[in-house]
């Protein structure tokens, strides 16, 4: 790996489940790369397959097409024995801190598990970096002996943060880190998050639906739609002015508290396909406003237009700011 590869490349990434019914294609064909430091952001509605590649980054599922490759090596099929250097630099915090705890271990043994499970014997001991890390995350390190139930929700989340910290990772995948957290909770959460990224020179990919959160913690965002990457690019490109129709979509969704009712929402007909039967063609064409025949005819492939940095999965990709939607008032 040199200096200017990416930490983290996904080239045609694929994860089909075999079900009574068929196969479903939960993911199906990933394009992204995620360099050190850098913060990519992965939206899109339930069920597209956001969790499902979080997963299959840090190889908690077992890949069943194209390619993952962390620091210059391919991890796609790596067997455990190949995984083990790598794991420390590979962690993943979980969605619910209620149930990603073991509750008959106390947080000190929790947050020392991943040192021990790699062997790694920190300077000072792992009860001192266990202290040291529960400081790091916001937590009195007097409460190294206590149990996952004496802790709230947000507390808890941070347990969870302070043991993916652990072992030195390059790269953290945060799962919908605080989409279960009262919204009181959520906005420190993610204030720690940023403060740890740029303190301990982290790479993230953060897995949520809250674009309000992703816009703050982000760099690049990339949209998933039924198992695919409809839009991707620069955070201050997709969210001034989105090329694909699903992406405009999400983004005039969020509410305006400077307007009353809905004005500028863009609704789409009907609900998400299933991934058991995804559409011919473009799989946003059975609900996109702007669907034509070859929509349904021919799959648009993830291009960058223009020369600029935004990759877009639409035969017929709108320009111009998100404010037409909203009665000319720029989003």
């Amino acid at each position: 790996m040199t200096a200017g590869d990416p930490l983290l490349r996904v080239r045609g990434l694929t994860k089909h489940f075999r079900v009574r019914g068929g196969l479903v294609r939960a993911v199906d064909g990933l394009d992204f790369e995620v360099r050190a430091g850098e913060t990519l952001g992965l939206v899109g509605e339930s069920g597209c397959g956001k969790t499902t590649t979080g997963r299959l980054l840090v190889r908690l599922l077992e890949p069943t097409g194209g390619r993952i490759e962390f620091a210059g090596q391919d991890i796609t099929h790596a067997g455990r024995r190949a995984l083990r250097p790598l794991r420390s630099q590979l962690q993943i915090i979980f969605q619910d801190p209620y149930a990603s705890l073991n509750p008959r271990h106390t947080v000190g043994r929790i947050i020392a598990m991943p040192l021990q499970v790699n062997g790694i014997t920190p300077p000072g001991g792992t009860r001192a970096r266990v202290r040291e890390l529960m400081e790091l995350v916001g937590l009195n390190p007097e409460h190294y002996d206590r149990y996952p139930h004496e802790f709230s929700g947000g507390q808890r989340q941070r347990v969870g943060i302070a043991r993916a910290l652990a072992p030195g990772p390059r790269l953290v995948v945060a799962d919908e880190p605080v989409s279960a957290l009262d919204v009181s909770i959520q906005a420190q959460v993610v204030n720690l998050l940023r403060r740890l990224q740029r303190e301990l020179g982290l790479a993230f990919v953060l897995i949520a639906h809250d674009l309000a959160v992703v816009r703050h913690f982000c760099q690049r965002v990339a949209v998933m739609y039924l198992g695919r990457i409809v839009e991707i690019g620069d955070r201050d490109d997709i969210y001034r002015r989105p090329q694909h129709p699903y992406t405009r979509a999400l983004l005039a969704a969020v509410p305006d508290v400077t307007r009353l009712g809905s004005a500028g929402r863009i609704r789409l007909a009907g609900d998400l396909p299933t991934p058991l039967d995804p559409p011919s063609g473009c799989r946003f064409r059975t609900r996109c406003p702007n669907a034509r025949q070859r929509c349904a005819e021919q799959e648009p492939a993830l291009l960058r237009r223009d020369g600029g940095n935004q990759a877009t999965a639409c035969h017929f990709p709108q320009s111009g700011p998100l404010g037409v939607e909203r009665g000319g008032v720029p989003a």
